[in-house]
């Protein structure tokens, strides 16, 4: 469902911009969606130590890694213990995702599966409510 939610979107997006894409001529930014989607994994449990380059060294046994992202807080500069890989093969991506699930990395066991496409977010932060303290609107009459 969240591929073709991506396909959808991606289509949407070259309509509206004059892009139209016939059947001879996919654009790039869709294959690569498409590439993605499938070969694009999951990894959590990760230990505090665990950075890009030595998630990436983890899964090249297992294939061509196109990518490995640690995900870090935007304050601290630490990592939020989860992260990303992705394989230029599907089946690479399956085969790496059966071998190492449970598996120990940095001296944690770490949980992999393909990962799912993040639901859309509204904007801001943190969205709606009155303001002031406790959600309830303050007049401007005094301060």
């Amino acid at each position: 469902m969240a591929f073709c939610n991506k396909l959808g979107g991606l289509l949407r997006q070259s309509i509206s911009t004059g892009n139209a894409v016939s059947a001879n001529s996919p654009t790039p930014a869709m294959l690569n969606a498409i590439r993605c989607m499938s070969s694009r994994l999951f990894v959590g449990g990760l230990s505090w130590g665990t950075d890009d380059q030595s998630l990436k060294d983890a899964f090249t046994s297992f294939g061509d890694v196109v990518d490995a992202k640690v995900i870090v807080d935007r304050d601290s500069g630490r990592s939020r213990g989860f992260g990303f890989v992705n394989f230029s093969d599907e089946d690479c991506a399956k085969e790496a995702m059966n071998a190492m699930d449970g598996q120990q990395l940095h001296g944690r066991n770490i949980r992999v599966n393909l990962a799912q496409e993040r639901a859309p977010r509204s904007g801001g932060y943190g969205g709606g409510g009155g303001g002031g303290y406790g959600g309830q609107a303050r007049d401007n009459d005094g301060f």
